[in-house]
């Protein structure tokens, strides 16, 4: 039963991936401009940042081919693509490094270098608020990286951690589309983000900016996160607000995790379950929402409510961790954990990454069932401890559960899957039927017999002790 559950999951998965590719999303999109695009541009720049940039890239080469003038997109290493006229540049993520410094600092010559008579078209995806990490005056990349580090272990939302990049950079929040002016700029957008807020994927570099210095103080303040003194300094003398009114953009959202968890629901469907999408919208410390998704799923086998099984329940989203200790692992690796320690029998739970990588790990995220717990004691492992350790990562690996795919070339958050299959109610019946008979058998054996002498507990053990 568990290995076609397991089966099942993975091919689910990776019809949600199929369904994310930027490529194809870049090739419905750009006709939508195409009076832009047939204007007589003297050039055509392509910048942009982030894990599926690379293959959105890709995609405007094909379209427009020698038009392009050049350009250059940062991205994580290793989510490359093969590209003939616009340059690729390998940086860190999640923490920023110089390569991705030098490479922001490029982008931004080719957009202010551009005129009124140019177009740029900008590419956007997860990881591009670590991608373009272009320090504003008096900061350095050492200060935005312990900001950096400090945001990614507090339990910060994106929300939260891109506004207080915004106002770290001389580059986001609306600051790119300023360089670029008088140029017309287009941004192609794949998202990462809960809400598809664009001022929030990659730090919205070519949007209007609402956030403010205070807000982003605030939020350093909530997660009691200590920044250097220039960060300080700077965030204190809010010099200039990040533009709130841009001329000279138009922006399209090209993907998001609606479409990767769609397609998850038809195949699942094509698979013989009961899809149901709970939200593509979760968000919250994983743990907590791992359990919720367990309970539902006890309540699927228990009650057939809110979806009968064979029933496969999905759903997207980013959620956070909040890292205590030196534990190895990422959200969905957590997440995973987490809910196994709380399934119903007969189902199977799979979390992973759309983009291919779950936290600072080689893994997209995991995959367990109801026999996992037993399994792992087997082998000596302790579950609790992993999970309260946040250490996932090896505790899945020896059990070779770890789901790897490599990059994907794609990034549209998280997908989430629990499959409640057939036997589930079934076992869970029996259960119930068990425990009534034994409940039933305990009320016969107490029972007193019609007629019998009443004892007291008094006289009964009187007679026990003078027959000894």
């Amino acid at each position: 039963m568990y290995a076609k559950l397991r089966r099942d999951a993975l091919g689910i998965f990776r019809a949600a991936l199929r369904a994310a590719d930027p490529q194809e999303g870049i090739r419905r999109a750009l006709p939508q401009f195409q009076a832009l695009l047939d204007q007589p541009h003297e050039h055509i720049y392509v910048v942009g940042a982030g894990k599926a940039s690379a293959a959105m890239a890709v995609a405007v080469e094909r379209i427009l081919g020698r038009r392009i003038a050049g350009g250059l997109i940062n991205t994580k290493h290793g989510h490359l693509a093969k590209l003939k006229r616009i340059e690729l540049n390998e940086c860190a993520h999640p923490v920023p490094d110089q390569a991705g410094v030098d490479g922001a600092r490029r982008i931004a010559e080719i957009a202010r270098q551009a005129t009124a008579n140019d177009l740029v078209i900008c590419l956007i995806s997860g990881g591009a608020s670590a991608l373009l990490p272009l320090p504003a005056s008096g900061l350095t990349l050492d200060d935005k990286q312990e900001v950096t580090r400090q945001l990614l272990a507090c339990g910060a939302n994106i929300h939260e951690i891109n506004t207080v990049r915004k106002h770290l950079s001389a580059i986001k929040g609306g600051q790119l589309a300023a360089l670029a002016a008088p140029a017309q700029l287009l941004t192609l957008v794949l998202s990462d983000v809960i809400g598809d807020d664009l001022s929030v994927i990659g730090s919205g570099p070519t949007v209007p900016d609402g956030s403010t210095f205070s807000q982003a103080r605030a939020i350093l303040a909530k997660y009691r996160v200590t920044p250097p003194k220039a960060v300080s300094r700077h965030l204190e003398a809010a010099v200039r607000e990040n533009p709130s009114e841009l001329s000279n953009t138009r922006t399209l959202i090209v993907g998001a995790n609606r479409l990767a968890v769609d397609a998850a629901a038809v195949e699942a469907q094509a698979r013989g379950y009961h899809p149901l999408v709970l939200s593509t919208t979760i968000e919250g410390e994983t743990r907590d929402v791992a359990r919720m998704h367990a309970a539902i799923a006890r309540e699927c086998a228990a009650s057939g409510r809110p979806i009968a099984p064979p029933a496969c329940l999905i759903s997207g989203g980013e959620t956070t961790v909040t890292l205590t200790g030196n534990g190895l692992g990422g959200r969905n690796q957590e997440f995973v954990l987490a809910a196994a320690m709380e399934l119903a029998p007969g189902v199977v739970v799979l979390s992973g990454g759309t983009d291919g990588t779950d936290g600072p790990t080689d893994a997209t995220g995991a995959l367990a069932d109801s026999l996992t717990l037993e399994k792992a004691k087997a082998r000596g492992l302790d579950p609790r401890a992993a999970l309260d350790g946040h250490d996932a990562y090896p505790f899945f690996d020896a059990l070779g559960d770890l789901i790897r795919t490599g990059p994907t070339g794609t990034n549209v958050m998280d997908v989430r899957l629990l499959l409640i299959g057939p036997a589930a109610s079934a076992t869970l019946e029996l259960k119930a039927v068990g425990e009534a008979k034994a409940v039933g058998a305990r009320k016969a054996s107490t029972k007193r017999t019609p007629g019998s002498p009443r004892r007291s507990a008094k006289s009964s053990a009187t007679r026990g002790r003078s027959s000894r």
